[in-house]
């Protein structure tokens, strides 16, 4: 049985130039817990990225769960109006056409001129009856009229497709570039964008507290995952909170185990960390969104697992597995939001230091073979972008190689300039994405 969960109110900072307020949900439990996000408030006019707002769902317990019971599938109740609907039409269709075409017929049989005329007649209100519900015969009829609407109306249908097409950018292939320099071996480790002609030309660039603000206002972003997801949040928060507020949040960040939650409301931002180690963790996640309304979802979403998976399961054939499952769930959560996708990252695996890790079994059960196996699962499972997936990578793993070991105490887990860089990528792609400048 599950400990209760215990909630904990932490009083403002003092004042700093962006006002925090937090809740924590702690079940102090190795099992994923539920997940209480909550909607941003109302954001500020002009918001940067898609803005939301949507009325949380009541929980059993009184508090309240916007995303409710994520692995509860639809209820297929909901669907027995719209097919009997659909059945009580189509029965209708039939009376009300075939009827006539048989009495026309009937009365009409005696006079040929007479009888193909009103079976012609009748034909074409057949056509013209059924047409708008048969895609094919609509564009045929279309294109006899005008190329420019049948044009109009192939570019209308392809917003049926099951992932919808992101804009394209010659930058992106870019954005993991990175030269890293360290003075010296007790000096920390520093990167910036290389120099190389393609990249320059982009004119990717480290986004200060302001710019990043601005680039977020009125955006709820949403992470999901193991520890390795748990540090790109730290990042974000020290990308926009001021020094001052900063050591609260990071000690209520890093309670094991748990969500967190915590909003700006300056700036209408909302972040939330949902702790879901697993790959079927994230799966009930993308599902549980999927029951909410579009304007209800959050703006980016960063997912990402496998460590507990090397871990406790050693199985690379089982998490492409999984990862194919977690693709399907959230190319059914794009599909019901075609205009307004969510922008959405996977956190790649660390470069894991065999010899730094710190105990005798993740030594055995995490090594470069396997590590290497779970990496080229993720690549086949075809997840990410690259492959015409949903997911955009932030490859920790290419990140934490160049920082180096002298980036980790544990071989896991790394300085913060890693996911400081990892959050610059993800932030720069922001800014291509949504067709912004900075």
């Amino acid at each position: 049985m599950l400990p209760p969960t215990r909630s904990i109110s932490i009083p403002s900072p003092p004042p700093t130039p962006l006002s925090l307020s937090l809740s924590l949900s702690l079940p102090f439990s190795t099992q994923p817990p539920s997940i209480p996000l909550s909607p941003p408030p109302a954001p500020a006019v002009g918001a940067s990225l898609r803005q939301i707002s949507d009325a949380p769902l009541p929980r059993s317990d009184g508090r309240v769960d916007p995303i409710g019971e994520a692995a509860a599938a639809l209820d297929p109740s909901s669907l027995m109006g719209p097919a009997m609907a659909a059945q009580l039409g189509a029965l209708a269709a039939c009376v009300v056409l075939f009827v006539p075409l048989g009495m026309a017929g009937w009365h009409l049989s005696r006079n040929k001129v007479l009888f193909f005329s009103g079976a012609l007649f009748i034909s074409l209100a057949v056509a013209v009856h059924l047409a708008p519900h048969l895609p094919s015969i609509s564009l045929l009829l279309l294109s006899s009229l005008s190329p420019s609407t049948t044009t109009a109306t192939a570019t209308a249908s392809s917003f049926s497709d099951p992932i919808p097409s992101p804009r394209f950018s010659s930058c992106l292939p870019f954005l993991h570039e990175i030269n890293w320099h360290q003075e010296s071996p007790s000096s920390s480790a520093t990167w910036r964008w290389a120099l190389q002609p393609d990249a320059a030309a982009c004119s990717f660039q480290r986004l200060p507290r302001a710019d990043a603000s601005d680039l977020l206002n009125g955006s709820w972003i949403l992470v999901a995952g193991d520890s390795q997801a748990r540090l790109l949040v730290l990042a974000l928060f020290r990308l926009l909170l001021d020094p001052v507020a900063l050591p609260p949040v990071e000690a209520d960040l890093f309670r094991r185990h748990s969500d967190y939650h915590a909003a700006l409301p300056a700036r209408g931002l909302t972040i939330d960390f949902v702790w879901a180690p697993f790959e079927s963790n994230l799966t009930t996640l993308l599902r549980g969104l999927r029951r909410r309304s579009p304007a209800a979802r959050p703006d980016v979403l960063v997912l990402g697992s496998g460590l507990w998976h090397m871990l406790h399961l050693t199985n690379s054939s089982l998490y492409g597995e999984s990862l194919a499952s977690l693709k399907r769930a959230a190319v059914a959560l794009l599909s019901t939001a075609p205009a307004q996708p969510p922008h959405m990252f996977w956190l790649g695996l660390p470069t894991l230091v065999n010899s730094m890790l710190n105990t005798e079994e993740k030594r055995v059960k995490m090594n470069e073979t396997v590590w290497d196996e779970y990496d080229r699962e993720m690549s086949e499972s075809t997840i990410l972008r690259s492959s015409g997936g949903p997911f955009l990578l932030l490859d920790i793993g290419l990140l934490s190689r160049g920082c180096g070991q002298g980036c980790t105490s544990d071989g896991m887990h790394y300085d913060g300039v890693v996911y400081e860089a990892a959050l610059h990528i993800m932030l720069n792609a922001l800014l291509i994405e949504s067709q912004q400048r900075i």
